[in-house]
């Protein structure tokens, strides 16, 4: 539970710095503890049949949909971005104001692109 609630700052700090970079790797890192938060679940009944942990499940779930959805309307927004940035006319503007392309928000392996397989 420390290294989610760790992460989880981490992403939030990482966020409020403007490093596109860095927010990646912390969310990812965030993603990577709430797998292993579900998966340690399963060694412990007790806390399976817990309200308050199935209570924390159900939010961490929809903070991960809600996670995901960012992503995809930032790289929505970097394809139109970079698109504009090497269409004509608009690449014109671009150049005369050193406007540039962005990375998309990728996931660093394949790995993490599964959903863990969580048994209740």
């Amino acid at each position: 539970m420390e290294k989610v609630i760790q992460a989880r700052n981490q992403a939030m700090t990482a966020g409020n710095s403007g490093d596109i970079g860095a927010q990646i790797q912390a969310e990812n890192a965030l993603a990577g503890t709430l797998k292993s938060l579900f998966a340690l679940a399963e060694n412990y009944p007790d806390l399976k049949a817990n309200t308050s942990f199935l209570q924390l499940q159900n939010t961490l779930g929809e903070i991960e949909e809600n996670l995901s959805n960012a992503r995809r309307y930032y790289n929505a927004l970097v394809r139109d971005n970079n698109t504009a940035v090497e269409a004509f006319p608009t690449n014109l503007i671009a150049n005369q104001f050193n406007f540039g392309k962005f990375n998309f928000f990728e996931i660093e392996n394949d790995a993490e692109r599964d959903n863990p397989v969580v048994q209740f």
